[in-house]
C-alpha cells in the first residue's frame, strides 16, 4: 500500500473554514501568530476555532521569531497541538517550549539542505518552503523540487507556491510526507475558499490512488 500524502491548511481566521476544512478531511490546521501577516490570529480567535474542531484534526500555531512570552500565552491559552517555527530560531529555542514542533525552512540560496535538516533533528518535521532563510515565507512561488535529495522527500512537509492546480505534479515528483498551503486555497488573505480546498483535496486523493 502507497502512503497516503498529509495535507495542512494554514492561515485559519474564521470558524467556518476551519470547520469546512475539516469536513473535506484536512489532516491539520494552521493558525498565524505573526502580526505582519495578514492571517494573523489572536488567541482568543484562535482558541475559538480549536474549540469546535472535530477529533484528528491537528492544530498548529504558526511564529517567526517571536518573544518567548506570546509563545508561552499561545500554549497556556489554547488548546494548540504543534508549534511551528518560520524564522531563525535555533533547535535549542524551538526546544525550550517542551513541544512538538516543525521547523519551516527556506531554502532560497542554501547549497546543503541535508545539513540544514539534520540542525533540527529534535523536530517532529521539517517543512522547505521557496523563501530565503529566515524569511516569512507565503511568496505564493514554487521551488527547484529536483533540488530535495531524494532520501529526505517521503520526510518533509512540501510548500511554497501549491495550489489544487499543481498539488498533484508536486507530488509526483517529490512524493512527500505532506503538503502545506495557505493562499492557493484562498479567495483573500485568511479566507479560505471551499470550493478551492475540496479541488485540493480530490487532486490530492487522485494522485495518491494513482501510485
Amino acid at each position: 500500500m502507497n502512503p497516503r500524502t498529509r495535507v495542512k491548511i494554514c492561515g485559519i481566521t474564521q470558524i467556518e473554514d476551519g470547520i469546512e476544512a475539516a469536513q473535506l478531511g484536512v489532516d491539520a490546521l494552521g493558525f498565524v501568530f505573526y502580526e505582519k501577516s495578514p492571517r494573523n490570529i489572536d488567541i482568543e480567535q484562535a482558541q475559538a476555532i480549536i474549540r469546535v474542531l472535530p477529533g484528528f484534526v491537528t492544530t498548529v500555531a504558526l511564529f517567526l521569531n517571536p518573544q518567548e512570552s506570546l509563545v508561552k500565552q499561545v500554549i497556556a491559552n489554547t488548546d494548540i497541538d504543534c508549534l511551528q517555527f518560520h524564522g531563525t530560531e535555533s533547535a535549542a529555542y524551538c526546544d525550550s517550549f517542551n513541544q512538538p514542533y516543525i521547523k519551516a525552512l527556506g531554502i532560497d540560496g542554501v547549497d546543503d539542505i541535508p545539513a540544514l535538516c539534520a540542525e533540527y533533528a529534535s523536530a517532529r518535521s521539517v517543512l522547505l518552503d521557496s523563501h530565503s532563510a529566515g524569511k516569512a515565507g507565503g511568496t505564493g512561488e514554487t521551488f527547484n523540487w529536483d533540488a530535495i535529495p531524494a532520501a529526505l522527500r517521503n520526510e518533509i512537509i512540501l510548500a511554497g507556491g501549491l495550489t489544487p492546480y499543481n498539488v498533484a505534479e508536486a507530488i509526483e515528483q517529490v512524493r512527500p510526507y505532506a503538503v502545506d498551503l495557505s493562499s492557493g486555497v484562498e479567495s483573500a488573505p485568511g479566507k479560505k475558499n471551499k470550493m478551492l480546498m475540496s479541488r485540493l483535496m480530490r487532486e490530492v486523493k487522485r494522485v495518491d490512488c494513482a501510485q
